[in-house]
């Protein structure tokens, strides 16, 4: 609604001399019009007699400097972007530019994820983001690529609400020592990141991901969970009782493949019952074949590979990999999964029950889903709400969820909003003229700490 009003009143110009087309005779509408349009030449010529003398009466000029402004407008966007990276180029040179009103600087010098600590909170890390495509395989999250391209700069704010994360699975890992008659913060194995809209749970998700993985560990990260239960080939398996997506498992097999195909080759199997086989993708059920085995001494390698190349042993062997990763002791392993809210509604798919009506699938009834959904073990796991797809409110004990992993993320506070203020301003994102500390509070209040309006909403100071 915000969005819509201020766009409304920042965009739309009426000229005096544009007719007013009412929008049920658009292009679009006439492509699903189901009448033939009538012959209407004798009005268009007397149409086009009466713009010719409105045209005259109006005088060329308005004319012309309507057309100018347009065009101005349409290729001014691509100008000002050149010549703001240019200005931006030419910034690198000025540190003075680099230090909050406050005297705090805007960009911390602390080279990983690993060595940020509280005096690093409220400013920007600065990154690579060839580094974090080699690191995040799976693909960097939509909100991270729109700060970037926005902010025309690889840089993210460093929040307390990260570093408590962090934290936390640090100490399963690696408990310090704690003085005797000091009380030991308490630790959690199962965490699910919820909070309002645009409050950076799935950015701190892949952060943590990035952490871990530079750590060593062994990460498991699905940064499209919708997809699990959205798309692709779908049937009942009858020998489980669960529906199959082979689809969704094989793209699962090769996305936890590009980052860990060297570590998987290092952890040996140790479950090694034959695999039960199901319907391949588009080819059917193999003749005479109903399970597969894997070889002697094979390595999880061998097992996300066998899945990626039989179709038919893809779900199967998603399933195996989840029991695997419980019995992995050699390096921490992390499951992490965004857009966790999306396995506790239904899922795309229907099943039919009478020749004229369907009823829906639930995503626990997907084997890949219920083999991944339940918290109520001893591994580590994440799971990140995403409002954005908008499965509707659940309720907040979830089932194998257990009752104390929910952690509510806040929206930026007044200190996170300051700094992002100069970021954004350091960026030439804002105007510096119309820049000052009642315009950005007012900015502030009016998106309620939301990010992502900020971020729409400051270019718009005037």
């Amino acid at each position: 609604m915000l969005r819509s009003i201020a766009k409304r009143a920042t965009l739309y110009k009426p000229r005096s001399d544009a007719p007013v087309i009412p929008p049920l005779l658009s292009p679009q509408s006439k492509l699903y019009s189901s009448k033939s349009p009538k012959p209407s030449q004798g009005k268009s010529k007397k149409g086009d007699a009466k713009s010719k003398s409105k045209s005259k009466t109006t005088g060329s000029s308005s004319g012309v400097a309507s057309s100018t402004g347009d065009d101005f407008e349409h290729a001014g966007a691509d100008d000002f972007e050149d010549a703001r990276a240019r200005r931006l180029a030419e910034d690198e040179n000025d540190p003075s530019l680099d230090v909050c009103p406050n005297g705090r600087p805007l960009f911390t010098s602390t080279p990983s994820l690993s060595l940020l600590t509280r005096k690093d909170c409220c400013s920007y890390m600065k990154f690579s983001e060839k580094g974090l495509k080699e690191v995040l395989p799976e693909g960097l999250p939509t909100g991270m690529e729109m700060e970037f391209k926005e902010s025309m700069r690889p840089a993210l704010l460093v929040r307390q609400s990260f570093l408590d994360l962090r934290d936390n699975f640090r100490r399963i890992v690696d408990p310090p020592m704690w003085p005797s008659n000091a009380k030991a913060p308490k630790t959690r194995k199962q965490v699910v990141l919820d909070g309002p809209v645009s409050c950076g749970k799935t950015i701190a998700l892949a952060m943590l991901v990035h952490w871990a993985r530079d750590e060593g560990w062994l990460v498991l990260y699905a940064p499209r969970g919708r997809e699990w239960t959205h798309g692709g080939f779908f049937y009942k398996n009858p020998e489980t009782g669960f529906w199959d997506t082979p689809l969704q498992a094989e793209n699962v097999l090769k996305d936890f493949l590009k980052y860990n195909e060297s570590r998987l080759q290092s952890l040996p199997c140790q479950i090694f019952d034959p695999i039960r086989l199901g319907e391949g993708a588009g080819v059917g059920w193999m003749k005479g074949v109903e399970s597969m085995a894997l070889p002697e001494g094979a390595t999880l390698s061998d097992l996300v590979q066998m899945g990626i190349k039989y179709t038919h042993a893809a779900v199967g062997v998603v399933v195996r990999l989840r029991k695997e990763l419980s019995l992995v002791k050699d390096v921490p392993v992390l499951i992490a999964i965004d857009q966790y809210n999306n396995w506790f509604t239904f899922s795309e798919y229907e099943e039919p029950v009478t020749v004229r009506s369907c009823q829906p699938i639930h995503a626990r009834e997907l084997a890949m889903v219920n083999a991944f959904r339940s918290m109520m073990h001893d591994d580590m796991m994440v799971g990140a709400f995403s409002h954005s797809t908008a499965v509707g409110k659940l309720r907040l004990d979830l089932p194998n969820v257990p009752v104390d992993a929910r952690v509510n993320m806040p929206r930026y506070s007044s200190d996170e909003a300051e700094t992002v203020c100069h970021y954004y301003l350091r960026q030439r994102l804002i105007r510096r003229e119309a820049f000052s500390e009642e315009s950005w509070k007012k900015v502030y209040y009016l998106a309620n700490g939301n990010g992502a309006e900020m971020r729409w909403l400051l270019p718009l100071m005037r």
